[in-house]
């Protein structure tokens, strides 16, 4: 028995009608969540399927199915539903999985043809469980669930990581919040493997609650586009504790603060992270009274290595290590020990690896603050020699609000050029040179931005140019807009 079913176990006893999940249309008890999970493992061991593939909003049934899950002894694959249907294939396939959980009439029906004699109804939660043929996979031992990296180059791998490394991370986390019990709000899907184990272990580890509402009570409004004045009413409306948000997210209710919008006196926690956030805009944050605390981490240390923290904040930082990791800078590389990941799919030679070489250029500070310069393979080393972190620049540029996305260049080149997208479409081009003058000015001449462009459409994850949590996927980016960049450098010759 799991440390967090023993503490389910114990709340559904000693605070039974407090809320343990609220949803759009029901709220659970810690006794109605304890109970229900019981049925939902029993009927999950009875169909015996190894790995289920689940698809579904956030929701207290995807609580309750993840529990369920854990119980059974039944492997769980998260799927995003921002993925396209090639990822949705790719996932399943590459994970072996041999039942797919969903709602009934929902896109997988159609995009796998599944059979309703294959199926069975769990009523309470509307969902269904369609049984399918796969090829057996290698998976390390223990795994109790998949995630997919989000990826910044070539098809995403499935990270297998077990109940102890995830509730592991969950402790620490606590611990550095120093939240008890808190009302949690989640904005990121439970796909998210963040928001998972911060939005839902987390808070049922402690006695609170988890506030599970659809994406379009967030907000976020599929193809037509997201509505902030939702997600400020939702905020409002619960009156959360703590939430963890995405650089973009966090811009939006900076912007917001700013006009006029008051933050619940109850939020306490609001975690970022994702990418890297300009400590401009983290000290706009904080002057407007928005909780903000940065981190780090990643799917391969079970999502959250480092992060800021009430009693120890610095902004620009990354935060301090969280106890159950341990850092060290090799090479000028951030490399993670203890509670790393079992391994990937089919890939018996990264098993049980007892380091996780993260990719990403850091430091400690004589604080002992972790600090990020961004991703080894995207240093750029201009003409001249100079080396620059594209993120670096990248982050100043977004800190305003008034750019919604920029991705900076210039490898092999003399200068840095920018491609940029601004929030508003109507913004003129004065107005965009007239920042890019601003963040010029703060930055070393070898790394300030002498072209720029304005990009007609959003780069997105569905159009590949971005990963699922909005880094720039560099290659496909400079492969799409060759033209326009080549002209940047052509324009001065």
């Amino acid at each position: 028995m799991s440390e967090l079913w023993k503490k389910i176990e114990r709340y559904a006893s000693t605070q039974a009608k407090q809320a343990a999940i609220v949803g759009l249309d029901k709220t659970y008890s810690w006794l109605e969540l304890y109970k229900l999970t019981i049925d939902v493992a029993q009927q999950l061991h009875r169909e015996s399927s190894k790995t289920i593939a689940f698809y579904a909003d956030n929701s207290p049934a995807w609580v309750i199915v993840d529990l369920a899950c854990q119980m059974a002894d039944v492997t769980l694959l998260p799927l995003p539903t921002f993925f396209s249907d090639q990822q949705l294939k790719h996932a399943i396939n590459q994970a072996g999985a041999s039942g797919i959980l969903h709602p009934y009439g929902d896109r997988l029906s159609t995009l796998f043809s599944l059979n309703d004699e294959h199926s069975i109804t769990y009523s309470p939660l509307d969902l269904i469980l369609h049984t399918i043929e796969q090829p057996l996979v290698l998976l390390p031992k223990a795994t109790a669930k998949i995630t997919f990296t989000s990826g910044s180059t070539g098809q995403p791998k499935g990270v297998c990581l077990s109940n102890d490394q995830q509730l592991q991370v969950a402790q620490s986390l606590l611990s550095a919040t120093e939240l008890i019990a808190p009302t949690h709000l989640s904005i990121l899907p439970f796909s998210t493997l963040l928001e998972n184990i911060g939005g839902i272990y987390a808070p049922l580890l402690s006695g609170g609650t988890i506030i599970a509402l659809p994406a379009s009570s967030l907000g976020f409004n599929g193809s037509n586009g997201f509505e902030l004045s939702d997600l400020l009413a939702t905020i409002t409306k619960y009156q959360p504790n703590s939430m963890i948000l995405l650089p973009e997210l966090l811009m939006a209710l900076v912007a917001a603060t700013g006009k006029g919008w008051l933050p619940p006196s109850t939020l306490k926690f609001i975690a970022v992270g994702g990418s890297k956030v300009s400590p401009n805009l983290l000290e706009q944050a904080h002057g407007l009274g928005l909780p903000v605390y940065e981190g780090y981490g990643l799917s391969e240390c079970g999502s959250v290595v480092s992060v800021n923290s009430p009693s120890n904040m610095e902004l620009g930082t990354i935060g301090k290590v969280i106890p159950h990791v341990n850092v060290t800078i090799q090479q000028g590389e951030i490399v993670v020990a203890g509670n790393t990941f079992l391994g990937y799919i089919n890939e018996p030679e990264s098993w049980y690896k007892e380091e996780v070489f993260t990719g990403d250029l850091g430091y400690f500070d004589d604080k002992n603050y972790l600090h990020i310069d961004g991703r080894k393979k995207n240093l750029l080393i201009s003409s001249f020699g100079r080396n620059i972190n594209p993120e670096w620049i990248e982050s100043e540029l977004l800190s305003s609000g008034l750019l919604q996305q920029s991705v900076v260049f210039g490898d092999a080149k003399p200068y840095c050029v920018a491609l940029v997208y601004p929030r508003n479409t109507n913004t003129k081009d004065a107005l965009i040179q007239l920042w890019i003058d601003t963040v010029n000015r703060q930055l070393p001449s070898y790394a300030q931005i002498k072209q720029w462009t304005k990009l007609t459409e959003a780069m997105s994850f569905s159009n590949g140019l971005l990963t699922s949590n909005g880094r720039p996927v560099r290659d496909k980016i400079i492969h799409h807009y060759a033209r326009p960049l080549e002209q940047l450098y052509a324009e001065d010759f």
